[in-house]
């Protein structure tokens, strides 16, 4: 006679088991994981490689998603976030605010403080027509909308 616990262990086992087996059939059998920018055109091909058996993937191997998008970026000398364009039009003050350039009205943006006031990044929304300022450095941001203006919603 089982005991009930080695019944809830076994009974959990069948279920473990049954589940993964509903979703292995659901994978796809073959997946293409996207070796260059060019080859990227939906996020089931940001899907790593892997390693293979008996070794430690590389940070590349075993990206998906977001992460293997910038790293294929970075091989090809592309920056896909833009991050090393810091803005640049304005002087951060509450008469001439930093022109944050956007193409729907309003942008997120992470202050980082200028020249020797630096700071970890504070992320807020900087909408056209309206000043942000960092609670932090005092920095002032608005947006610069460079879309078309019939498609300006503000």
């Amino acid at each position: 006679m089982l005991s009930r616990t080695t019944f809830r262990v076994a009974r959990q086992q069948v279920r473990l088991l049954s589940t993964s087996r509903i979703l292995l059939n659901k994978l796809p059998t073959e997946l293409k994981t996207a070796d260059s920018l060019a080859e990227v055109t939906s996020e089931r091909d940001l899907i790593g490689k892997g390693a293979k058996a008996g070794t430690i993937p590389t940070d590349f191997e075993q990206s998906t998603g977001l992460q293997r998008l910038e790293l294929l970026g970075k091989r090809e000398g592309v920056d896909v976030f833009d991050m090393e364009n810091p803005i640049c039009e304005g002087t951060g003050t509450f008469d001439d605010p930093l022109l944050v350039p956007t193409f729907f009205g309003y942008r997120y943006v992470g202050c980082r403080g200028k020249g020797d006031d630096e700071h970890k990044a504070y992320w807020m929304k900087v909408e056209d027509g309206k000043k942000s300022r960092c609670w932090h450095c005092g920095t002032v941001l608005t947006a610069k909308y460079l879309g078309e203006e019939s498609m300006h919603h503000h």
